[in-house]
Parts: C-alpha cells; sequence; structure tokens
C-alpha cells in the first residue's frame, strides 16, 4: 500500500436504523410488507444484486434509483468543498435522491496517483454521508486511461472494499470512460477482472459496475463478449442528452436484449461537453427510455462551475441549504426529475 495510507484511519461504520413496523389492521398480514414512508432507500431496499438485465433488490424486485454525481475531485479543480456528508445529506433530503456518485479522481495531476490520502479521505466522506442518509453510493474511478495503472485502482478498491464491503449501501465503479481507441476485449475487460477479482476477495456481493468503449458508450460491443466468472456485475452507459440520441438507445437496447444490465452513472442534459443549456425535450426522451428499461442513474454534476452541466450557481454554500436562487437550469430540471423519479414512463 502506498505510504500515504498506512495509518489512515479507517472510519467506523455507520449503523443504519431498522424501521420499525406498526400493526396496521386490514393492510397486510406480514408486518413486512407495510409500507413506511419514512424508511430510506436502503432501508427500503436492502442488499442490491444483478438477475438478468436488471438490476433488483434484496426481494428480486426491480430497482431503479436517481440521484446526483459529484464532480470529481482533482486537487486545484475546485470541487473539493462539495465532498462533504452535509452536502450529501442535503442532496438526499432536497433532491429526494437515492443514490449519489464520488467521483474519485484516479490520475496523476491532482488525483490519487499523487494525492491517494486526500482522495481517500473524500471518498470516506461521501461515503459516510450516504451510509448515514440511507442512500446508495457510487465509488467511482474517475479516468480515461486506468488500464495504465491497474495498481493504484486495486489498492483503492481493496482499500474501499475492506471499509465498506460489508455495508449494502456500495457500488463500485472502476472505470469511468475508457476512450474510444481503448479496446474492449484486450485492455478493459483485462484491467476489470483484475480488479473486480481484488474486490471479489473481500465483498462478494456488492454491484460492481464496468465501464465501457467510447466514452462507456459501446454497451452493445462488451455485452457480446461480457465478464464471466462473477455476479452482479453490470455495465455503465453514459450519455449527453444534447449530443447523444437514438443511435446510442440502440446499444443500450442491445445490451439489453442480450441480457445485461446497465447503470447509467453519468448524465446531463446538455451536450457532450458539459456546455450549453439543457435540452428538455431530448432530456425527456431518455428520461422515458430509462424508466421503461427501469435503468439507475446519477447526473453531471454537483459543482458551481460556470457551465451547461453544472447544478449550482457560484456562490451557493457548499454544505447545503441552496435556495432556487442557487440552482441553474440544468439544476432546477434535474431536481425536479431526481424528486419525481418513480419509475413510471407516464410520469
Amino acid at each position: 500500500m502506498n505510504n500515504l495510507l498506512r495509518g489512515l484511519a479507517v472510519l467506523p461504520f455507520i449503523a443504519l436504523a431498522q424501521p420499525a413496523f406498526a400493526d396496521v389492521p386490514g393492510m397486510y398480514d406480514d408486518p413486512d410488507m407495510v409500507e413506511n414512508p419514512d424508511m430510506t432507500p436502503v432501508e427500503d431496499h436492502g442488499q442490491l444484486s444483478v438477475d438478468g438485465n436488471r438490476i433488483v433488490d434484496e426481494s428480486g424486485e426491480a430497482v431503479s434509483l436517481a440521484g446526483v454525481s459529484w464532480f470529481w475531485s482533482t486537487i486545484g479543480w475546485g470541487a473539493e468543498k462539495w465532498y462533504n456528508k452535509d452536502a450529501v445529506a442535503y442532496v438526499a433530503e432536497d433532491f429526494d435522491a437515492s443514490v449519489v456518485r464520488a467521483a474519485i479522481a484516479a490520475g496523476e495531476r491532482g488525483g490519487y496517483a499523487e494525492y491517494p490520502a486526500e482522495q481517500v479521505q473524500m471518498a470516506q466522506a461521501v461515503i459516510d454521508g450516504a451510509i448515514e442518509a440511507g442512500v446508495y453510493v457510487i465509488i467511482d474511478w474517475h479516468s480515461h486511461d486506468a488500464e495504465k495503472h491497474p495498481e493504484d485502482a486495486v489498492e483503492f478498491f481493496t482499500l474501499m472494499a475492506e471499509q465498506y464491503g460489508d455495508t449494502p449501501n456500495v457500488i463500485y465503479e472502476i472505470y469511468n470512460e475508457p476512450l474510444q481507441d481503448t479496446d474492449w476485449e484486450t485492455v478493459i475487460k483485462p484491467y476489470a477482472l483484475e480488479v473486480i477479482e481484488a474486490i471479489r476477495a473481500i465483498d462478494p456481493d456488492n454491484l460492481i459496475v464496468v465501464g465501457t468503449q467510447s466514452w462507456s458508450q459501446d454497451v452493445d460491443e462488451a455485452t457480446a463478449s461480457p465478464i464471466e466468472g462473477h455476479d452482479n456485475i453490470a455495465y455503465t452507459l453514459h450519455f449527453y442528452a444534447a449530443t447523444h440520441g437514438q443511435d446510442l438507445r440502440d446499444k443500450a437496447q442491445t445490451a439489453l436484449d442480450n441480457g445485461y444490465a446497465l447503470f447509467v452513472t453519468e448524465w446531463g442534459s446538455v451536450d457532450a461537453f458539459g456546455k450549453g443549456a439543457p435540452d428538455h425535450e431530448a432530456t425527456k426522451v431518455w428520461m422515458d427510455f430509462l424508466k421503461e428499461n427501469e435503468l439507475s442513474m446519477a447526473n453531471w454534476s454537483l459543482h458551481d462551475k460556470d457551465e451547461g452541466a453544472s447544478i449550482l450557481k457560484d456562490g451557493a454554500s457548499p454544505t447545503g441549504g441552496w435556495t432556487e436562487d442557487d440552482y441553474t437550469e440544468a439544476g432546477l430540471l434535474i431536481r425536479d426529475i431526481v424528486r419525481n423519479w418513480d419509475g413510471d414512463p407516464d410520469n
């Protein structure tokens, strides 16, 4: 393990409160079936797994999560301030989010390769906040060339699995966006197997999401030659509504028809560069597709950077408490989508 990580304190696990079911005459014979509006998403769904081309909860029912991705955590890029438990709690409450995503920078300039302890601490802050809020958390290895240093990913995810592998909140995203010329069969897949095996040596069951070629768009090609020998594997699909349309949905449909689960760990209402105004019409088409196929998603991104994809305006508090004036046009749109996410394409 990197010297900077030796001695890093393992933060204590947060015990999730268990719902107390009251007797409700005339409702259900089984008290576990009584609906409790105070249940958190993790209390409601429990351990996630993959069944065919669906992600399901511990009762075997398909689950469709919705929430927000943090901007990547590169030291010096200005997004570090959002990596705190208060921001997670506020997104969980104000957005009614069921999932958040920690986009942990992997690279040599400001990322894990240069600042391993700091990146681990930022990851811990979001993960611990998610556990306290009772929501799921995607631990994202945010890189476009992760195959160059698989040892860093193995080290990082080994530590994450050791600290959090026995909590049902955790979802491992082991490679954000491989590039277009990064081959699935000869590069991405061998890298993924190495990292998956490291995680599975510690955590046998939490969901693992695998990035796919061409900025996590070529899910059709990945599922034509899938990861074998491991359970609870899904494949990453990313899109930006103002750029990507039916051609990418066709790729996603092919992957689903191949029998494999997808997870939209990142998407935007703007263009693929994170710029411009939200495309409301194209966003609705994509949201309908996600709901029809019971897919989960996290929107990019929680940041106040001057770009169309940012959810917040410059000057918004890094710990929440945001007013209507703090949200960008994209932010108001995304908050409305997440608040009303029920998996029904008619809503």
